[in-house]
């Protein structure tokens, strides 16, 4: 089976509770944990990843970019298997498993992407993260159904930051609910901060 670039979505919620923990403990930067990737359960588009094979692909991603620092995601997901370090927002600083839950930490680097990512954070903003990966699929017969199971050929690249989250028809919508301005002016709110941040570079 050819190879394709395989990306899948999952939703990491930051509160903003956390994100003022962060900065205030990290010396200004932004550092946050949540939900990478999940196993065995069927995403947005059909595909089904099984255990052993996001079990190895993430020992692996860890035991060399996360070891090394290098495990560099971008803002929004290219249609590419190479990072661009121009786009790059953030680092995955560390990976593990709960239970079907692959958990990870990531900091938010003070990169004009990553200066983007924190204010879109800062200002409320629910955002997917997405996997990026090389691989075949194949349609198998679970017990929910015909699906498409991801094959042990697959190959893990990264996890980008992407506006798309896993739940259909869940779009960019506020985390902090106590705020009371609408919805049209939080993204104008957001297109006059990324405007400003542009500029500054």
């Amino acid at each position: 089976m050819d190879k394709q670039l395989l990306v899948d979505y999952t939703m990491f919620e930051v509160s903003p509770t956390q994100i003022n923990e962060s900065l205030t403990q990290n010396n200004g930067k932004l550092i946050v944990k949540g939900v990478l990737q999940r196993a065995e359960a069927k995403n947005q588009n059909g595909r089904v990843y099984p255990m052993e094979t996001l079990v190895r692909e993430a020992k692996k991603y860890a035991g060399t970019f996360v070891k090394e620092r290098r495990a560099l995601g971008e803002l929004d997901h290219p249609d590419s298997s190479v990072v661009n370090l121009n786009n790059v927002s953030h680092n995955v600083l560390d990976m593990a498993f709960q239970g079907k839950d692959l958990v990870g930490t990531v900091e938010v680097l003070s990169t004009p992407a990553g200066n983007i990512l924190k204010e879109l954070f800062k200002c409320g903003i629910k955002l997917g993260i997405s996997s990026r990966g090389m691989g075949s699929v194949k349609e198998v017969m679970r017990e929910n159904g015909e699906t498409l199971e991801v094959q042990p050929d697959f190959e893990l690249i990264a996890f980008d930051f992407v506006s798309n989250p896993s739940t259909h028809g869940a779009f960019l919508s506020p985390v902090n609910e106590s705020k009371r301005t609408t919805t049209n002016n939080k993204f104008a709110n957001i297109d006059r901060i990324i405007t400003d941040i542009i500029t500054e570079f």
